[in-house]
């Protein structure tokens, strides 16, 4: 079972799910604005492949889903992400994140009470979270698994809230659960709010490339693709009531990440503007608590389980680069409806 499955890493997991191992996947997905089943055009042919519509705050629908399901896996992927939209919006990301994880492990703790034997023995709720729950870093520094969080933005807050919800559930009820804390992801199919979307498609429509501040922010880059393998690999190696920290070993500050994007669409678009597209960048005003520095500490996940990324943000950008170049009927739907890049989160009315 995925929530979120119709999301930009839900999408990424389900289609590995269906591509790579021979398991079957429900898919719950609400379809806000940025879940797309068009994410999933390459595998929602398949017969090992199930969608439900649903909200995960609707209990009688999550209950009947376990029911109907029998997972032997829970991914927990559904929630409100973006920090711009929280701070114009907070209230849909506490009802999502919290009520909606609560909703998920209370449906999942009644549903895993009642299994026996190997089935009970193997059942995993993976609930997957953002290395933003534990705050800013000054230059120096990494987040562990045992950083105190510490989170800035409504997001951050609601996620850490949700990740408390998950811990509680099974330290006191028992319930298998694993914590995931991840960098920031990027590649294919991401929903183009976010910054690497935004910055390509500004500069292929020849638009200003907004950055906020002076664009000195650093954050750990992570590839989709090798997220995915993380949470696969918590599920069948990791260690119930553990938490795992996934990143991508690539600090990029913002401005270096709008230039190296610029400098890939110089080089593989026929024509480019006079100065190259990096002509296009814009500084903008910072958004309100807009942290310093992320940086993710993966070592336990390499150590104790065995996976590291694959991807170096060079080769990953250049595949994220090249797929919307490739793939503009995918994001172009997107744009004319109701996200049209506008700037979101500077905390007016």
């Amino acid at each position: 079972m995925v929530t979120g499955g119709a999301g930009f890493i839900g999408s990424a997991l389900v289609r590995h799910i269906i591509n790579n191992t021979n398991d079957s996947v429900l898919n719950i997905d609400c379809l806000t604005y940025a879940g797309n089943v068009e994410s999933l055009n390459g595998v929602s042919g398949s017969d090992r492949y199930q969608f439900a519509q649903s909200d995960i705050c609707d209990a009688a629908a999550i209950s009947k889903l376990y029911a109907d399901f029998q997972p032997d896996a829970v991914f927990h992927l559904a929630a409100e992400s973006h920090v711009d939209r929280s701070i114009d919006g907070p209230g849909a990301f506490v009802q999502t994140n919290v009520m909606g994880t609560y909703n998920m492990l209370e449906q999942a703790r009644g549903y895993w009470t009642r299994l026996s034997g190997d089935k009970k023995n193997s059942f995993r709720f993976i609930h997957v979270s953002t290395d933003e729950v534990y705050g800013s870093l000054g230059a120096e520094g990494y987040f562990t698994e045992t950083t105190p969080y510490d989170p800035s933005s409504p997001y951050s807050a609601s996620k850490a809230g949700s990740d408390h919800l998950a811990k509680a559930w099974g330290h006191t009820f028992k319930l298998p659960v694993i914590v995931t804390n991840c960098s920031n992801n990027y590649g294919p199919c991401q929903f183009p709010e976010k910054l690497i979307p935004v910055i390509i498609l500004k500069a292929m429509r020849r638009e200003p490339i907004p950055v906020y501040g002076k664009g000195e922010n650093i954050r750990d880059w992570l590839f989709v693709d090798d997220h995915v393998r993380a949470l696969l690999t918590a599920r069948e190696k990791g260690r119930v009531g553990e938490t795992y920290n996934v990143g991508g070993n690539s600090e990029r500050q913002n401005i270096q990440v709008v230039k190296t994007v610029c400098d890939l669409l110089d080089e593989l678009l026929p024509e480019k503007p006079e100065g190259g597209h990096a002509s296009l960048i814009t500084y903008v005003t910072d958004r309100p608590g807009h942290d310093l520095r992320y940086a993710i500490d993966a070592s336990k996940l390499k150590n104790e389980l065995g996976w590291e990324p694959t991807e170096t943000f060079e080769s990953g950008i250049r595949k994220t680069v090249r797929w919307y170049l490739d793939n503009r009927e995918w994001w172009e739907r997107i744009m004319s409806g109701e996200y049209k890049l506008e700037r979101l989160g500077q905390g007016t009315d």
